[in-house]
């Protein structure tokens, strides 16, 4: 869809069409939200446990292919997974990482922004200013309310968010990561420059203190908890809608030492290897695709001219790639 809408090409919205009619019987489950699984041939579906971004990081897609089509469903089964979902956070406004999309319930308590949730957030916010829908603004405003009072972790170590338990908000790990860094790209979009600047500055001492970032951090004593890199592109998107919005060369200079990095630690003579090691910078036999379709692409908009892309007509999806508001 991003691709038929930078290019007009008719038979890339012909195939994504078809790719969403086939996606769809995983709508049907009890709650509406989504099964993991689809055989995209028969239709059959598996697959009952499941997680928030899973279940929310889907409305910018499916609404993209209703706005092209003409076609509602697809908006409103991917709608009513993501409302499903927010209806079932919380008393403190919280959701947790495992959920089981047959009976609706909890299988995990534990909140965090990290991996198998951090993307649930993201979508209610761009769904809100791709679509101009008020449901995902007041689902968006309300939730981050929420993760600001319980995950927020301001301490001597700096400003980081960890993990509490969904009922409860009480604190039960301080890990912060490589996926955790998308949160300061999203609170500038939103508008929270000051919250994103102090987290971006957390995230630069997690990647300066080893050269180059951990999977994942325990912020409480600044010891590695994960010491893998896999050449994820969180914090360097983040520094883009940073320089992006505030002009401040401070995010140029991260994006500097970010790509020093990469061309130190992870270069070889084909390629970019992701580390198992952060600290003894040993390579893996591994180059994810996301390293070309969004590390490199945030790298180069970060420094690319600031007109080269106009947020306020269209928003990223998770995975770097633009899609427009419709005309």
């Amino acid at each position: 869809m991003s691709s038929h809408q930078l290019t007009g090409d008719k038979r890339l919205l012909e195939l994504a069409e078809d790719l969403g009619n086939r996606l769809l019987p995983v709508f049907n489950s009890p709650t509406g939200m989504p099964y993991v699984n689809v055989n995209l041939k028969t239709g059959a579906i598996r697959g009952e446990q499941t997680n928030p971004a899973e279940v929310g990081t889907l409305l910018i897609e499916f609404g993209t292919l209703s706005q092209l089509t003409g076609k509602p469903i697809y908006y409103d089964k991917a709608k009513r997974a993501l409302v499903e979902l927010y209806s079932r956070r919380s008393s403190i406004g919280l959701v947790g990482s495992g959920i089981d999309v047959k009976t609706g319930a909890w299988t995990d308590p534990i909140s965090h922004i990290g991996g198998g949730i951090d993307s649930y957030y993201e979508y209610l916010l761009k769904s809100w200013l791709l679509f101009g829908d008020k449901d995902c603004e007041r689902m968006w405003k309300a939730s981050i309310d929420a993760v600001n009072k319980y995950l927020a972790d301001d301490g001597p170590a700096g400003f980081w968010y960890g993990q509490v338990n969904m009922n409860s908000g009480a604190r039960v790990g301080t890990d912060f990561g490589a996926l955790e860094a998308f949160l300061p790209g999203t609170l500038a979009l939103s508008g929270d420059l000051e919250r994103a600047r102090r987290l971006e500055e957390s995230c630069y001492k997690m990647w300066t203190t080893s050269g180059i970032e951990p999977e994942e951090l325990d912020y409480s004593k600044m010891k590695i908890a994960y010491n893998g890199y896999a050449l994820r592109p969180e914090i360097i998107e983040s520094a883009y809608y940073l320089h992006h919005f505030t002009s401040d060369s401070r995010y140029l200079d991260m994006g500097h030492a970010f790509f020093d990095s990469l061309m130190k630690y992870c270069r070889n003579e084909v390629a970019y290897a992701a580390l198992s090691n952060v600290e003894t910078k040993a390579k893996r036999d591994e180059m994810e695709s996301f390293f070309l379709a969004e590390t490199l692409k945030y790298l180069y908009l970060l420094f690319s001219p600031p007109q080269t892309l106009d947020l306020n007509k269209c928003v990223f999806n998770t995975e770097a790639h633009p899609m427009k508001q419709s005309s």
